[in-house]
């Protein structure tokens, strides 16, 4: 059963052009396979493109809401007829090539956008941290300096385009005229033709290259969070611009915290023994090993607070803070002797020693510490 359009652009049936149009843009830029590499991206961006082919023409649009899908075809259209690869979809919408270019740009394609993932630890979200990533690029011929042409050689207009680096068809539906522009087949854009074309590249102008690149990872950044770098993407067509480097960051887990937002929580067990008569214990933090003292008469679920330990706010300086809860846990396998001693000791309580202390049940203090 097809879609519904509505919900593949995950807009209301209510929905304005305006809506519908930048649901569709954000859909695009989010599907594109140069940026997302899940295996059914490509096919969802067709579906957000017929989808979007429909619900922007106020006549279609009238159609589908009354009799559907089969009210579209009983019309003679047939939605996405025609378009065959990502491309397509942008010229025939967008008046631009693969890359981003919405603004229905005249001329050369512009480079599509890169992924790449990068991982760091959980102690450099705390400072920020330095990486080098290597990824795969198409980039400008270093033997013809990207314009196709071999060196010392002349490049001319483009006969077949005038040099205007696209090529207009008109076809007719049932709903009016609809006017496609598609890069021009014979200059693939450029509006110019070398003559005798590089040895290297083959006249494209670009090669494919890996390419190494140090970044810059905020301190603060969260697992997940995409960082742009502008035109560190794949080189454009002769004369448009590159697109952009899209870097996922991946925070490896630390089994010794647990990260809530800008604060770290920790556990620490000690025997019920400790907690009744007091101690001190060593927990873990980013920054080493740190005591912190435990009163006499813990309770099970106490949090400790260590004001500062914690990460920053991403863009931010002040850091949050590392909160301890006390695992205190009652010793088994006790001996004769332990027994002894430990029935002797219940014998002795009384109810002051009984009444608890710091408010709440272990449960309300537990839901307390991880927020």
């Amino acid at each position: 059963m097809p879609k519904d359009y509505y919900e593949i652009l995950g807009v209301s049936r209510e929905a304005s052009e305006t809506e519908i149009k930048k649901s569709f843009r954000r859909l695009a830029r989010e599907l594109h396979p140069d940026v997302n590499q899940e295996p059914d991206a490509e096919e969802r961006f067709k579906e957000a493109a017929e989808a979007y082919e429909v619900l922007s023409d106020a006549e279609r649009r009238r159609t589908y809401d009354a009799y559907g899908h089969e009210g579209l075809r009983s019309g003679g259209f047939d939605p996405g007829a025609g378009f065959g690869s990502i491309d397509d979809i942008f010229q025939a919408f967008f008046g631009g090539g693969g890359g981003f270019g919405f603004g229905g740009r005249r001329g050369p394609a512009a480079g599509g956008d890169v992924a790449a993932v990068v991982e760091v630890e959980l102690a450099e979200v705390a400072t920020g941290v330095r990486r080098e990533i290597t990824y795969d690029v198409v980039a400008p011929c270093e033997h013809c300096h990207g314009n196709g042409a071999e060196p010392g050689t002349p490049i001319t207009t483009c006969e077949r385009c005038g040099g205007a680096g696209e090529l207009r068809q008109v076809t007719r539906t049932p709903f009016g005229q609809m006017v496609r522009a598609t890069t021009c087949d014979n200059c693939g854009g450029a509006g110019k033709i070398p003559e005798q074309p590089c040895e290297t590249c083959g006249g494209s102008g670009r090669t494919r290259q890996s390419r190494t690149s140090t970044i810059e990872v905020p301190a603060g950044i969260e697992d997940g969070q995409r960082m742009r770098i502008t035109g560190a993407g794949h080189a454009g067509e002769a004369g448009a611009p590159p697109g952009d480097l899209y870097v996922e960051v991946r925070v490896a887990e630390d089994e010794r915290f647990e990260r809530d937002g800008s604060d770290l929580i920790s556990t620490v067990s000690l025997p019920a023994t400790e907690a009744m008569l007091g101690t001190t214990v060593t927990v873990p933090t980013l920054e080493g090993e740190q005591e912190i003292e435990v009163e006499p008469g813990t309770q099970p679920g106490t949090e400790k607070v260590l004001r500062g330990a914690g990460l920053p706010r991403l863009n931010g300086r002040r850091r949050g803070s590392q909160r301890v809860v006390l695992d205190v846990f009652v010793p088994t396998n006790l001996s004769d002797e332990q027994r002894e001693i430990a029935e002797r000791l219940d014998e002795s309580l009384e109810d002051d020693n009984l009444a608890p202390r710091h408010g709440g049940g272990i449960f309300s203090r537990v839901r307390r510490a991880f927020g």
